[in-house]
């Protein structure tokens, strides 16, 4: 007989959420277990909508950080067109969603005619697509980062010239070539240019650390903080392309924990802003360490969540979400065995979880692992029940419109 756990489940809203939670976190990061379904991000924008009245002022996507200034300047001064944001605002497919679309568009319309002070921030935070499919070229954040401090400094500080990073970083498709992320010998990114350049961002992100301490006004704040921005893709993308060129065993590991700690690092950028919202794949909010199958191998990594609940403790709080059905995928009801089956059983749509009270009703009787014939779902891993501070579930996802 199933364990009676009704009592561990509450509607899914922002105050049901906080109160699971020993203290508000500045980063509260709710997870998903698949991409690309709009009722998920459906559930996000409506729980971030609930968080601004309760002082949260940033939502913060697994999306190019570079990219997300695009949309983040939309939403507070309604630079460029909806269309356009949504076209260039956003990596991986993302700015195709209809959910995505009306998030910026709330943000947006919340804005207008608001003080600074009370305004909605966007950010993606994750270092820039390092996909199968091809890497992000250096050239725009070291680019952006040069200008910004020879704007500032005397040009005899400056480690090199706009001319030379532009004739070191040559062609941005030898970057952007897609057959480098499987076989090392078509990346640039241990070649004698690389290394320079590895140089040379260091030199110029010590040179910005260097002037921390000058006045800071608000308006050159934020200038400052996309500056440190530039410098953390840079020396992010550099070092990410150095082992796109290796040949080692551990390359492919290395690549996938170096992605998830640029994440982790835009994230603690983002905590020092205030109160935010995260959003991305539970695999990068998850206090446990990440395993993916890849190339016929278990591929094991420290997850942006592990790096950044070690960093601000209960400062950062993790909601994973899990899913009853994706039948238009082939995902079907779950086991009754199976954490996913024992809340499908709940009488209800979707709903919020108090692990530590699931796992006191279960006892010792621990669920099976729920196995996915869809690859691009990966189902909830029951060990994780002591390190996540809830789960949001939801009983059935039907196709995106």
């Amino acid at each position: 007989m199933a364990p009676d756990i009704t009592d561990t489940a509450h509607a899914v809203d922002a105050a049901a959420v906080l109160k699971l939670l020993p203290a508000r976190p500045r980063l509260l990061a709710l997870g998903e277990p698949t991409h690309g379904e709009d009722t998920l991000l459906e559930l996000r924008n409506d729980v971030f909508r609930q968080l601004v009245d309760e002082g949260y002022r940033t939502i913060a996507i697994e999306s190019d950080c570079l990219r997300g200034l695009i949309v983040d300047d939309y939403v507070i001064s309604g630079t460029g067109t909806l269309d356009e944001v949504m076209e260039r605002g956003f990596s991986h497919g993302f700015g195709a969603s209809a959910a995505n679309r009306e998030l910026v568009r709330w943000m947006r319309a919340y804005n207008d005619g608001r003080p600074s002070s009370e305004w909605l921030r966007f950010a993606g935070f994750d270092g820039a697509p390092l996909e199968i499919t091809g890497a992000t070229s250096p050239r725009a954040a070291l680019t952006a980062l040069h200008g910004y401090l020879s704007a500032r400094v005397d040009a005899d500080l400056l480690p090199c010239t706009a001319e030379t990073l532009d004739q070191l970083l040559g062609a941005d498709d030898r970057w952007t070539e897609p057959a480098a992320a499987r076989d090392p010998s078509r990346s640039v990114g241990q070649s004698a240019e690389a290394k320079e350049l590895r140089l040379l961002a260091d030199d110029l992100v010590a040179l910005l650390d260097a002037r921390t301490p000058q006045p800071i006004t608000a308006d050159s704040r934020e200038e400052w903080d996309r500056a440190r921005l530039y410098g953390r893709t840079a020396k992010g993308l550099l070092r990410s392309h150095f082992w796109m060129a290796d040949t080692s065993p551990g390359r492919m590991a290395e690549l996938l924990g170096l992605r998830d700690q640029m994440m982790a690092d835009n994230l603690l950028a983002i905590a020092e802003r205030g109160p935010a919202l995260v959003h991305a794949h539970n695999l990068h909010l998850q206090r446990e360490k990440s395993r993916m199958r890849m190339g016929g191998r278990w591929l094991e990594w420290w997850s942006a969540g592990a790096v950044v609940s070690a960093r601000l403790a209960e400062g950062y709080a993790f909601l994973a979400t899990a899913i009853g059905t994706i039948r238009h995928q082939g995902v079907d009801t779950p086991a009754p065995d199976t954490v996913e089956g024992l809340l499908y059983a709940l009488p209800v749509d979707r709903c919020v979880v108090d692990t530590d009270r699931l796992a006191g009703v279960i006892g010792d009787t621990r669920p099976a692992p729920r196995e996915s014939p869809y690859y691009g779902y990966i189902p909830y891993d029951p060990t994780h029940l002591a390190g996540d501070d809830g789960i949001v579930f939801i009983k059935d996802i039907p196709p995106s419109q």
